[in-house]
């Protein structure tokens, strides 16, 4: 880190909205750790610029390589990515030096009418963009007798709102964390049960990376970090990667410390302040007409280091395996 107390600290971050607003929230808090001002430098990545479905284009990193080059060639000094985007594999000289508190990991359906999944139309048009939505969307309405036409939209809230507001979709399915970081949690109507739609690995979480070698920096920002959070996503994408999966692939995994869980869906800031000693992992991979679906969950000591929690995803990973999980996802990333 820059010793100049005086010299602002450069966030890299990706244009939208809603990266604009995570990084906002970020620099707000390393203002105040540190002392120093913070400047965002907005960086645009293939994933903003590909008019390509993510399916197509991988997935993987596509919103995550051109911050990390950033990153490396020293034009920026920390980044901002969701975690959710970020690969599994991390690059040796990169290091996430900060996991804050994770918001909503859940999925939020915005329909029109103010219609729950349950309540839309048989043969209901939903938009989204993810594989894994498209799997356990299908199977839900499978489960509830109903049929649904899963349509592929690609674009930023505004835009997939904006399917719903003119009327060509009934639906779409967006993560409830960015709605709620942007301030469009109003137009959500109804979150999706994790027992029916399970989010993408490290959904809702952020993930605050700099220089392996800038030590300083690494030490102010660690003070963001948050060790729950930490180790619930260190096991849903230690599970992702044992499947050898992309995050363009049909895999949902949830770590969650059962007795919180529903009060903190619920808005109870009093829950988070609770001694747990159990935490939950649940995985799903399935075929994208929601036909087959490889459900598993495993429960275990909440876990107290990198490699406890590795171990858990890779635990569930290996069931998920045995009972077939690699046959579902369709073309494994190499």
């Amino acid at each position: 880190m820059n010793s100049r107390s005086d010299q602002p600290l450069r966030l890299g971050t990706r244009r939208s909205k809603l990266a604009m607003s995570q990084s906002g929230h970020v620099a707000d808090a390393v203002r105040e750790i540190t002392g120093r001002p913070v400047e965002l430098v907005e960086i645009t990545t293939y994933g903003d610029v590909s008019r390509e479905h993510l399916a197509q284009i991988g997935g993987t990193g596509v919103f995550v390589t051109a911050l990390r080059d950033a990153l490396l060639r020293g034009e920026v000094d920390f980044a901002v990515h969701s975690l959710k985007d970020l690969p599994t594999a991390q690059p040796d000289d990169l290091v996430i030096a900060a996991m804050p508190p994770r918001e909503d990991p859940r999925d939020a359906l915005v329909a029109r009418d103010g219609l729950t999944f349950e309540q839309l139309p048989d043969g209901a048009r939903i938009g989204t963009g993810s594989p894994r939505r498209t799997a356990q969307l299908n199977h839900h309405a499978r489960a509830l007798g109903k049929r649904i036409e899963t349509v592929a939209i690609r674009g930023n809230v505004d835009t997939r709102i904006g399917y719903v507001r003119s009327g060509e979709l009934d639906a779409v399915v967006l993560a409830a964390a960015g709605l709620n970081r942007i301030g469009r949690s109003a137009e959500v109507t109804e979150y999706l049960p994790v027992d029916s739609v399970l989010p993408a690995p490290g959904q809702g979480a952020l993930a605050v990376e700099c220089l392996a070698s800038d030590t300083d920096l690494i030490a102010a920002l660690g003070r963001l970090d948050d060790p729950h959070t930490r180790a619930a996503v260190t096991a849903e994408r230690s599970l992702l990667a044992a499947l050898e999966a992309g995050c363009s692939a049909p895999v949902g995994a949830l770590a969650d410390l059962p007795p919180l869980s529903a009060p903190l869906e619920r808005g109870d800031s009093q829950a988070a302040g609770e001694i747990v000693n159990e935490m939950r992992l649940r995985g799903v991979v399935g075929t994208l007409d929601g036909a087959t679906l490889v459900q598993l969950s495993t429960t275990g000591p909440v876990p107290q280091s990198y490699d406890e929690a590795m171990a858990l995803g890779r635990e569930l990973a290996d069931e998920m395996l045995a009972k077939g999980a690699a046959g579902l996802m369709g073309e494994r990333s190499l």
